[in-house]
C-alpha cells in the first residue's frame, strides 16, 4: 500500500462526505491524518497553506507522547509543513500541565520515553523508582517497557497501597507507514491493571476532558465554528463530538473504508474523506488551482 491510499478494505467513492462550508478553526490529528511515519499524506501541505492564506485558526493535536511540542514543530518543518509549537497540543503537554496544576507535590513514576520524563523535570515534578514513595504511576508509550518497570508499578499500587494509576493516552496502537502498528499506552495500562486489580483513573489524551479543554482554550473560538479531523473513531471523532465540534474522518490511518458503514450512529462523523485536502469545499478548488494529481506531495 502506498502512502496516502485509504487503508485495507475496498474503497467505495460514495462513502466520501465532504464539507460544503469553511470553518473558522481547524483541528488536526497528526499520526495517520497529516502524515504517516516521516511522509506527509497527499494534500496535507497544500491544505495547511491554503487555510493559512484564508486566515483560519489551526491546531495540531496528538495523543502520541514520544515528542514534545517543540519536537513536533521540528518534525513538521522538516517535512515541509509550517507549524509553531504554540499550535501543537499533545499528551506530553497535557499530562505535565495537569500534574503541575493538580498534584504539584506528588512523586511520579513515569513508564514512558524521554520527552515526558524531561517535561516532568522541567515542570518541577519529582520522579522516583522507589515504590514506597510513589504517589502516581503514569502509563505511557514506552518502547523500553520491561518487567522491572512493571514490578515497580505493581509494588507502588498493590503492595504499598498508595499510588494512583493514570495514563497519557488511551490508544491501543499507533499506525505506521507500512500498514502495521506499534503497541501504544493502552497496552502498558492493561498490564498494570491486570496484575494490580487497579483501574486507570484518568488519561490526558483524546477524547478525554483534559485534552479537550486544552484544545478549546488554545483555539479561542466557539466549538461550533471548528472542525476536528482524524483517522480514529474512538479518539478523534468522539473527541469532536464531546467538544461540540464538527468531525471529519480521514481514511488514511487506522479506519478502513469497509468499516465506515458499521460505525454506530452515536459515533458517526459529519464528514468522511479519502484524502485530507477535501476539507476545502470543491467550489474553492478551481480558485486555488487544485486538482487531485497536483496534491500528491511526497517528501
Amino acid at each position: 500500500m502506498s502512502i496516502g491510499e485509504p487503508r485495507s478494505g475496498e474503497y467505495e467513492p460514495e462513502l466520501v462526505r465532504v464539507p460544503s462550508r469553511l470553518y473558522a478553526g481547524y483541528v488536526f490529528d497528526l499520526d495517520g491524518t497529516i502524515y504517516l511515519g516521516s511522509q506527509l499524506l497527499p494534500g496535507a501541505a497544500r491544505l495547511v497553506q491554503a487555510l493559512r492564506e484564508m486566515d483560519r485558526k489551526l491546531m495540531f493535536v496528538s495523543n502520541n507522547p514520544t515528542r514534545d511540542p517543540d519536537e513536533y514543530e521540528r518534525k513538521l518543518w522538516a517535512m515541509g509543513l509550517r507549524a509553531s509549537s504554540s499550535e501543537i497540543v499533545n499528551t506530553v503537554l497535557t499530562t505535565t500541565r495537569w500534574l503541575a496544576a493538580n498534584a504539584p507535590d506528588a512523586v511520579v513514576f513515569p513508564i514512558s520515553e524521554e520527552p515526558l520524563k524531561r517535561a516532568l523535570r522541567d515542570c518541577g515534578i519529582r520522579t522516583s523508582e522507589d515504590p514506597a514513595e510513589i504517589d502516581i504511576v503514569i502509563a505511557s508509550y514506552d518502547r523500553h517497557f520491561e518487567y522491572r518497570k512493571l514490578q515497580i508499578a505493581f509494588d507502588a499500587i498493590w503492595r504499598h497501597r498508595r499510588a494512583r494509576l493514570v495514563a497519557t493516552n488511551p490508544d491501543r496502537f499507533c499506525p505506521v507507514a507500512d500498514g502495521g502498528g506499534e503497541p501504544d499506552a493502552a497496552a502498558i495500562t492493561a498490564a498494570i491493571e491486570a496484575c494490580t486489580g487497579a483501574r486507570c483513573e484518568l488519561h490526558f489524551g483524546k477524547p478525554g476532558e483534559v485534552m479537550l479543554n486544552a484544545i478549546v482554550e488554545a483555539l479561542e473560538l466557539a466549538p461550533g465554528d471548528c472542525v476536528l479531523t482524524g483517522d480514529r473513531v474512538a479518539t478523534d471523532i468522539r473527541a469532536a463530538r464531546e467538544a461540540s465540534m464538527a468531525s471529519a474522518l480521514v481514511l488514511t490511518g487506522e479506519t478502513r473504508p469497509d468499516e465506515v458503514p458499521r460505525i454506530p450512529e452515536e459515533n458517526r462523523p459529519d464528514y468522511v474523506l479519502d484524502r485530507i485536502d477535501r476539507l476545502i469545499p470543491r467550489e474553492y478548488w478551481d480558485e486555488l488551482g487544485w486538482n487531485l494529481e497536483a496534491g500528491n506531495e511526497r517528501m
